[in-house]
Parts: structure tokens; sequence; C-alpha cells
């Protein structure tokens, strides 16, 4: 039987098939420039980047061509793109299959969580992009306004999404599960006049009210012009005229064709916020040719979505996975699946479900989704075929080796490649990811994307030696980095090019082995010194959950008067496993074992759930604060902040019990 601790040990695990080499996007791309291999793509980008943008951004519509794909007059943080051009994101992404064969098939399926269904093809998206523009416009609704999307996954988040770039506005997806506060501090910062949100969602079972949400934040937002809402939930709303409108109502299309506004290629299409430690979040602004050539590079030529595929990437439209992929299917003339609600409602093998009965060929998935499904003992998944499955995406935060394992043995049946995607909403995209030409190891990366200028330094800017962690930097400008921070130059300089002068850095570290495989290891923010040795809290979890007794796990570093950072470990147990003083001393001799006596944690916490965003990534800032019993920050994008509580109370419990045995045995 094969042992967690020998899987870590195996190399490569995974060798692309000759077929998929051959019929892939990125072979024909390699062939097309005559390029031998990867990596001599990622040496030619670095050499020529106004030749390799020039290939990605002609795979965009423009209305009048640009004169020069990259300006830098301004210094690179503000680089220009595709400068004299002219585009839209609606016409590179749905108008362009207009009189092909794309024009009538599927582009969207939704399915709810009472197995509703509803579909759309490319043309009649159009349709309802085209009447819902129409009707904004007849509100008044102009280019360059800010348009707040507070949506569930619905059809209409993607109809929003494009309608509102459609007429030259700016989108501002929301995450729906965000309370009045949180819409205040995002609306109320980029001065959104208008919002698009629905009755209410449903999330297991029960209606989650959006418009009652949005009626308390708005007496904060004197800006704010209309709220227009989608009936979805059919819960009872109270409708505030002239300011409230339904949307079926107002999205009526006009006799004449509604007229696709040529916006300036850098204008912007869409503000995404991001959360930070301290201070509001952030706002990255995002242009028309920017992310839509960044979905072409990344989902197109590096993951090799094709028109054939059909997607699922369960998320919400609040976070950067919900307009990649809106932007990302329709532009490679694909299929994306949406779902309301959760990968194990109201059946635990929803997942698993969805691919095979939708026929998914392209799934994207958490680590910390895996590890939910190994918690509660998969949801079935050995019963499912899951035949149709060719590639897998994986984003939001480092593996564990056992969910590593699990999901390429279980969904991807040792069959389909895992192609780690790492990036962020600063980015656009990715800075790190996997491809179908790159043999795969467990948990790591292929490489760099190309074009980025990606490498791994010390805090001074210097290459650290193979093998070393460091911090994760660009070199070069990406055409999908934000333009800056809403309003906000001097914030953006701070926080993303002064750290590390001369590169882009957002805080990840990583490091890349002997073979050329990247990993990352984790936040900067995150990484434990104990006595002197640095560590990622990845380490430290996988040999938590390796144990078989650990669902998920977060490791965290106190202060230390000796060893300078204390190791804390909490963990939500495997369903039918019982905490106990015998599991502790289990848990605690499985990280000496793994790491040394220094790394011994000073306690272990056993809770019901750790502080997640909606993409379940797990939020250790939050952890660490609330163990501490200090301000957790923004608590906007977590999906369950009520754990925070449990964790500050759990930890208060467990530490004053820790004092009176110290003062007992004094």
């Amino acid at each position: 039987m094969t042992t967690a601790s020998d899987r870590a040990s195996e190399d490569y695990v995974w060798h692309p098939p000759k077929e998929l080499c051959e019929k892939s996007n990125l072979r024909a791309f390699l062939d097309e420039h005559g390029l031998a291999d990867y990596n001599a793509l990622l040496a030619r980008a670095d050499e020529d980047p106004v030749w390799f943008w020039n290939t990605i951004a002609q795979r965009l519509h423009f209305f009048r061509p640009y004169e020069q794909v990259l300006d830098t007059a301004r210094g690179v943080p503000f680089t220009r793109w595709c400068v004299g051009g002219t585009t839209n994101v609606v016409a590179s992404c749905v108008e362009r299959h207009r009189d092909t064969p794309v024009w009538e098939k599927e582009v969207l399926v939704w399915e709810g969580e009472g197995g509703e269904i509803r579909r759309l093809s490319y043309r009649e998206l159009s349709a309802r992009i085209d009447a819902l523009a129409a009707g904004l416009r007849r509100e008044d609704c102009r280019r360059g306004d800010v348009v707040g999307l507070f949506l569930p996954n619905i059809p209409e988040a993607i109809v929003a999404f494009f309608a509102v770039a459609k007429i030259g506005a700016i989108a501002l997806p929301m995450f729906s599960g965000f309370g009045a506060g949180a819409l205040i501090d995002r609306l109320g910062n980029a001065g959104a006049r208008f919002v698009i949100t629905a009755d209410g969602t449903w999330r297991r079972g029960a209606v989650v009210p959006l418009k009652a949400t949005m009626d308390e934040a708005a007496p904060a937002l004197p800006q704010l012009a209309r709220v227009i809402v989608v009936r979805h939930a059919n819960t009872p709303v109270a409708m505030q005229a002239p300011r409230d409108l339904w949307l079926d109502e107002m999205a009526v299309l006009p006799e004449a064709p509604v007229e696709t506004e040529e916006m300036d290629a850098e204008e912007p299409l869409m503000l995404m916020y991001t959360s930070g430690t301290t201070g509001k979040p952030k706002g990255t602004v995002h242009s028309h040719c920017g992310f839509a050539a960044k979905m072409a590079l990344d989902l197109g030529l590096i993951m090799d979505v094709k028109p054939s595929d059909r997607l699922l990437w369960l998320s919400d439209m609040g976070w950067l996975v919900g307009p990649l992929l809106a932007v990302g299917t329709t532009l490679h003339g694909a299929t994306m699946l949406i779902a309301e609600g959760g990968p194990d409602y109201p059946d635990p093998g929803r997942m698993w479900r969805l691919i095979d009965e939708h026929s998914i060929s392209f799934l994207g998935l958490a680590p910390s989704m895996s590890r939910g499904f190994i918690r509660s003992g998969g949801g079935g998944v050995e019963s499912y075929d899951l035949g149709s499955l060719r590639v897998c995406a994986s984003t939001g935060e480092p593996w564990t080796t056992d969910a590593w394992w699990w999901t390429f043995e279980k969904v991807c049946r040792k069959r389909v490649p895992i192609l780690n995607y790492s990036g962020g909403t600063e980015v656009g995209g990715g800075i790190l990811s996997g491809n179908v030409l790159t043999p795969m190891k467990p948990g790591a990366f292929s490489g760099p994307i190309p074009g980025m200028g990606a490498d791994i330094v010390d805090t001074g800017g210097n290459p650290v030696p193979l093998g070393e962690t460091g911090e994760l930097v660009l070199r070069e400008p990406s055409i999908g980095l934000t333009r800056s921070l809403w309003n906000d130059d001097a914030r953006y300089l701070e926080a993303y090019w002064t750290e590390i002068p001369g590169v882009w850095h957002q805080g990840d570290r990583a490091r890349m082995d002997a073979d050329g495989a990247w990993y990352i290891i984790g936040r900067s923010d995150d990484t434990l010194k104990i006595a002197g040795k640095r560590t990622g809290p990845s380490e430290i979890e996988g040999l938590l959950s390796a144990t078989g007794k650990v669902a998920e796990a977060a490791a965290i570093g106190l202060p230390d008067p000796v060893k300078g950072q204390a190791v804390v470990c909490l963990v939500v147990l495997v369903d039918g496993q019982t905490w106990s003083p015998e599991l502790a001393a289990e848990l605690e001799a499985a990280v000496v074992a793994g790491l040394g006596v220094p790394f011994r944690p000073r306690f272990i916490l056993a809770v019901s759930d750790l502080p997640k965003t909606r993409n379940m990534k797990v939020m250790r800032r939050v952890v660490r604060a609330a163990v501490l019993d200090q301000p957790a920050g923004d608590l906007s994008s977590l999906v369950n902040p009520e754990v925070v509580e449990e964790v500050r109370a759990t930890a208060r419990t467990v530490q004053d019990r820790q004092n009176k045995e110290t003062e007992g045995a004094g």
C-alpha cells in the first residue's frame, strides 16, 4: 500500500500523452513560431516582450488597431498597453462569434440547488446583453459609470457583467455573501451610481436576502441612483421608487441595434476589490484589452481551453474566478456550467454528478475543496464515471500532499493533469501555472507563465540559489496587472512596487527545484521562523493531514521569547474522529517527526471550521489575530465569519488552562 510519506517522495507522476500534446493549443503555438519547447517560449518572451505580447493581443477584436503593444514612458508600474487601439471585451468575447457555428451553441448552462436548469446559446446571451445594455442607457448609465454587481451564481450575473462593459461602464463584482458594511466600503470608494442585485439566492436550502442587504447599505451611499433587481428567489422585497427597478421590466430590446461602445484599449473594464491585513479593501483596475488578453494567454494558450470544452469552476462573481470564467469561456467559444450553491448540497456528491451529467471537460477547484470532500467521506466520488474530464485546474492556496493525491487518484483517476495556477486579483490571472506539455510533480507548477519575468529573490531583490525559498516577483510588466488602485496611485506603488525595489512583489514565497518545477510555499506574512529556521505553514499542515485524522489545518506562529515564534495549529477533524489528549499528543508527535523538536506546537486547537474566503482560501492572518485575541481586520471576504469567534474563544480557553498549569507548577 502506498502511504502519504511514500507519495511525497515520488518524482514525476504524470506524463503528457502523445495525443494530448499533439492537439494542444500550446504545441500549435510553439510550432507556429519555431520554438522547441516551453522553456524556449519562456526565453523568447523574456528576450522580446513586444513580439510575445503582440501574439497574445492579436487574439482580441480591435475596432481600430493599436499602434504600440506596450509603452513604459511613465515607468514600468504604469505601463500602457495596446496604445492607440480601440476595443470592447463584448466584441472580443461574444460578438465575434456571430455568423460562425459557435453562435447557436450553448454558452451557459445553469443549475439551481433544486435541480432547475436554464440554458443559453451565444445568440441568446448576446440578445440579453443587448436588452440590459439598452435598459441601462435609458436609465442614464453612462460610459465611465461604476455599476456594482451584487449577484449570486445565476445567468443574469454573466449577462450583467457583459452588458455593463458593452455600454462602456465599469463593472464592480461583489461577493453575494457580503453584508452591508462591505458593500458600503466598495460602492462608496468606487462612487458607484448603479447596482444590479437579486431579490435573494438559495444556499443549502435557505433563502439568503440580497436586496434587503442592499437596502441596508443604500442610506450610506448618497451617489446611488438606481438599484436594479433580478427576480430569482421569489422572496418579498421592498421596492423604493424611483430608485428601484425590476430587471425584467427595464431590460427591453429596442427596435434599433444596440451599439457596442468603442473603448480605448486601456479604459477600465472592471474594479475588483481585494482585502488586506489592514486598511480598507484595495480596488484593482482591469482594462478591456488587459483582462481579455490575460485570459487568452492563461486559459487559451497555457491551460488549453478549446471551443469543445465545457467548464465548471465553482466560485462567485465577486472573486476573480467569476470574471475569469465569463471572459475565458466566451473568448474561446466554449461552454460554462454555473451552479448556485455549494459542491456538496443538496447531495454530498453534487460536484461529481455535475461533471457526469453535463459532460464537464475542464474542472477548476481549490485544494480546500478537496480537503472538504476528504473530511466528509468523498461524496461517493468512486461511483461516478468522470470520464469526460481532460483538464483539472487548481487555484487558491498550496496543496497538502494528501489532498493532492486524493484529487489525482479519485477525481483525475491518474489520467487527467492537475494544472496548478497561482497569481491573484492584482495580477488579473496567474503568475505560475501547469501546462499540458510538461510532466507533473505532486503540488508543483510547470513554471512561470510567459512574458512576466517571474523570479524568486531574497529581500534585496537578488535571485536565491536553486532549491531555496524566496519572494516571488515579476521583473517585467504584464498585460493583466492592475493598472493602479482605484484613484490611489500612491497606495498602489507602496503595496506592490516599493518593498523590493524595481520589481512587482505581492507577498508570495516560492522555490524552484533542480528539475525546474516551481512551488508556492505560502504568503510572506504566513511564513514561520522557529529558532532561526523558516518554513511555510503548508509543511506543518501537510504533516497533520498525513495522519489521516485531520481534514484541514492552519499553522500559525505566535511570539515566543526563546524561539522567536512558536507553532500553534488549528485542526478540523475528519468525520467520526473525536478530539482527545491522546490525539493531540499524536498530532504533536507527527509535527516533531517531520520537522524536529523546535517545531513542536505550543498547543493544537480543534475547531469546527477554518475562516475561509468564498473561493475557499484559508485566511491565516484572521486565525492569528483571533488566537492572539486581537482585532481581525477586514472580514468582509469571509464565507464563514462566525467561526472567528469560535477560534477566539477556543484559544482563550486553552491558553487560560495553560497559564493556570504554569502557575500551579510554579
